[in-house]
């Protein structure tokens, strides 16, 4: 099990209750894609991702914010 990894299976109110959260840590940009990745259903694999990825994001430095960004960019426009 890699670092970070959870076993716990995180629901989409889950997702959601974090994403409210960190929202205002976010980039603006990323805001609209989350409107339209609530609206649909995901597999629990996404779920967990996201929200170990929204997950203390706002402690988090600026160049692993990027990064985090940068992977929530790509999964929540993609789903």
């Amino acid at each position: 099990m890699s670092v970070g990894e959870c076993k716990l299976n995180h629901s989409h109110e889950d997702v959601r209750r974090k994403y409210e959260e960190q929202a205002a840590y976010l980039p603006e940009e990323l805001k609209p894609l989350f409107g339209t990745f609530f609206e649909g259903e995901h597999t629990q694999e996404i779920l967990n991702e996201v929200f170990h990825l929204l997950k203390k994001y706002d402690l988090a430095v600026e160049e692993e914010k990027e990064e985090r960004n940068n992977r929530l960019y790509m999964v929540v426009k993609n789903v």
